[in-house]
């Protein structure tokens, strides 16, 4: 290739690394919803036992993490409590979340134009919601670590519809 072609010439992306990135974003998905289908399994076989089990966990959580997840571990109880009441509803809840997530997880592995859209969209709309429970109530790293995630993930697709040209021309020239 000609010298004064690569100057003029602009940066391609690395085409091997976006799809990368997009895979991991992909498999994050993947186990996202097959811990749902594990909570769902554990709220169908164990129904009965849902509170004595959110206390155990809760137990467990607080002796290895001391207050790091307090909030979390309260909330924990707290759906235990409401699963607890209605099981069959709070199962299939969990079950379709975890079906929205191999949708997700399935379409950015097969390089799907709606799931980019799918994700960017679900990613982007819970980043002011996450911002405002970091700073409305006392630090917490996990809380933080969620937010610092889902923000690389949006990133993450967002360059990848950049690349792709799914994005129009006023939004790319920014």
């Amino acid at each position: 290739m000609p010298k004064a072609f690569k100057q003029i010439a602009p940066p391609v992306p690395n085409r091997h690394h976006a799809k990368n990135a997009i895979i991991m974003v992909a498999i994050y998905e993947l186990v996202k919803g097959l811990v749902a289908l594990g909570v769902a399994a554990i709220i169908f076989v164990g129904h009965d036992k849902l509170q004595w089990i959110a206390r155990v966990v809760s137990q467990a959580l607080h002796r290895i993490m001391g207050m790091a997840l307090h909030h979390q571990i309260e909330a924990l109880n707290h759906y235990a409590w409401v699963a607890n009441q209605n099981w069959q509803k709070a199962c299939w809840i969990v079950v379709g979340y975890a079906l929205l997530r191999f949708v997700e997880a399935y379409g950015l592995y097969r390089d799907k134009i709606w799931a980019y859209w799918y994700s960017v969209l679900g990613y982007g709309v819970f980043l002011p919601l996450e911002v405002y429970e970091l700073f409305s109530h006392r630090f917490n790293w996990l809380n933080f670590l969620i937010l610092l995630v889902n923000i690389v993930i949006v990133v993450v697709v967002y360059r990848n519809m950049r690349a792709k040209g799914l994005l129009g021309k006023k939004m790319t020239q920014a």
